[in-house]
């Protein structure tokens, strides 16, 4: 089943609140994925550094180790900062290099996002006590997404739960399924995309990945997908800049969206977008099929 919040802020002045109505909006969809849940936040920040984020798959890492070890093989300086079973990588150095890095040594983790501006955390287990572990309402920034699972065809563990990412500050949360993802994903790996899991929402995010770094737009990536992507979703997705929304052709998945002047938002559910300052005078509208909806602080 699985939920979906998205949020948007117009208003610098509600960015110091992102985190904490991204959460309260998180915990509205506890019915819909009590199985795990991830969250993506964006912060834009000056620094050039990018931040690689990862999480350890079951057993301690010894991230001071792993990032002595990346900044040699990266010939860059590495800081590391830890956040429960999560670390953030920072570096100066080339982010897709050390992502590739990462992925292929240092197996007991899950590389979760690489850019300037996203960060991504994820747990297993109830999505109230994920957000409070890893101190979602905290967070600070201009755009964040989130994901809460139900696990109905596959094991609880954190290299199913959402959003996924494999592209520099670009992320998706899906509700639905792809039908054509294996072939897919074969297309993408002779293009040079690198995959941790067997989920299809990571081979539908490699995809808007892979057509942006082609010179697409968001927009444009989105609509490509309407004719590449076989199945049913619903697609929140997170770019350094925004975010967009696109539904299948035949939008059987439940989603409502709303905006006011100072923020946009997208909720599985309307309960989602109920504490959401402002959702009285908000204009409220369930997405049309086969219709990108995107904002962004460029536009």
């Amino acid at each position: 089943m699985c939920g979906i919040v998205g949020l948007f802020l117009k208003s610098a002045a509600l960015e110091p609140q992102l985190g904490r109505l991204t959460a309260r909006m998180l915990s509205e969809m506890s019915d819909r994925g009590p199985d795990s849940a991830g969250f993506a936040v964006y912060g834009q920040s000056p620094s050039a550094e990018t931040k690689i984020c990862m999480v350890a798959n079951g057993a301690p890492v010894d991230w001071a180790s792993a990032a002595e070890a990346l900044a040699r093989a990266i010939a860059a300086e590495v800081d590391a900062e830890t956040v429960s079973d999560h670390a953030i990588f920072k570096t100066a150095g080339d982010g897709a290099a050390a992502r590739k890095w990462l992925i292929d040594n240092v197996p007991g983790a899950t590389v979760l996002s690489q850019g300037r501006a996203i960060e991504i955390f994820k747990g297993v287990g109830a999505p109230d006590a994920i957000a409070q572990r890893l101190d979602l309402a905290g967070h600070t920034g201009s755009h964040a997404i989130g994901h809460t699972r139900m696990a109905t065809e596959s094991a609880v563990t954190i290299a199913g739960s959402h959003p996924f990412s494999t592209g520099a500050d670009t992320c998706l949360v899906h509700n639905g399924s792809l039908s054509n993802h294996n072939r897919l994903r074969e297309r993408l790996e002779r293009r040079g995309e690198r995959f941790q899991t067997e989920n299809d929402s990571e081979v539908a995010a490699a995809y808007l990945a892979w057509r942006t770094r082609e010179g697409d737009s968001l927009k444009a990536a989105l609509e490509s997908a309407l004719d590449e992507l076989d199945g049913f979703y619903t697609f929140v997705v997170g770019t350094r800049d925004g975010f967009a929304v696109l539904r299948d052709p035949v939008a059987c998945k439940p989603a409502v969206m709303a905006e006011t002047d100072d923020w946009a938002a997208f909720g599985s559910e309307f309960r989602a977008l109920a504490p959401l300052p402002g959702i009285e005078a908000a204009r409220l509208w369930e997405p049309q099929p086969a219709t990108v909806y995107a904002w962004s602080r460029a536009a």
